[in-house]
């Protein structure tokens, strides 16, 4: 059984349908990559997954459990955390007070050694954990929001355009954080603009286009295939 598996998904907002039958999964340990062009519904499908939006057709299945009617609180207990694209911060807390807002489920007890856990993981954040997240850059941003959604330790973590605005240096350290932390036992699940980087390292990948799956397979069968390349990665 998978991680997670999304089985024939339809969605959208009022009356308007963004997912047509999607279907995907994710096994443990994996990273999965969904790209695609802008519109496609990669974040629709993120949304859905995690319970902000419930799917009109089709079922959602997580840990064993069905979560397609679950809202999004009782699914990060289930083990589930998900960093958006934009709104992943509190620019007016600290690093420490932004780690501490991920623990919310967390014994008091237990928030220390869970800090200082991400706080292994990102160095660059013990250095600035009294700092506002206001006056950090996006790349320190972005390791902050990844940070807090770990404090819980979650199987699977969906990242949504992790990389997006960010300088190519910047890409290429985020992309390495996501391989370590697949590298500890987490699942990721992971949509980027960025395809062919995130098609590099993914062990699979999926390519979404007009709501609809077009393509899936490994990463590297995805990257040679021509059609998807001429189509969706630029040649």
């Amino acid at each position: 059984m998978p991680l997670l598996n999304v089985d024939k998904v339809s969605c959208g907002y009022g009356d308007s349908e963004v997912l047509r039958q999607v279907s995907m999964r994710v096994e443990e340990d994996e990273i999965v990559c969904i790209v695609g062009p802008n519109g496609a519904g990669k974040s629709t499908l993120m949304k859905t997954v995690f319970g902000l939006l419930h799917p009109r057709e089709g079922s959602v299945a997580f840990a064993g459990h069905e979560i397609s009617q679950l809202a999004a609180h009782q699914i990060v207990k289930l083990g589930m955390c998900y960093v958006p694209q934009v709104a992943n911060v509190f620019t007016s807390l600290s690093v420490d007070e932004n780690l501490e807002m991920g623990a919310f489920t967390l014994p008091s007890g237990d928030i220390d050694a869970a800090k200082q856990r991400i706080y292994d993981m990102f160095p660059r954040l013990k250095e600035r954990r009294r700092q506002m997240v206001g006056k950090m850059s996006g790349g320190e941003r972005q390791m902050v929001a990844m940070g807090s959604a770990l404090m819980l330790s979650p199987r699977l973590l969906l990242l949504d355009e992790p990389t997006a605005a960010l300088s190519p240096k910047l890409v290429d350290e985020i992309f390495d954080r996501v391989v370590r932390i697949n590298q500890t036992g987490i699942a990721i699940l992971m949509v980027e603009q960025n395809a062919r980087q995130s098609l590099q390292m993914a062990h699979r990948g999926y390519v979404l286009a007009s709501g609809e799956n077009r393509h899936e397979g490994t990463g590297p069968d995805l990257l040679a295939d021509p059609n998807v390349g001429r189509l969706y990665l630029g040649g």
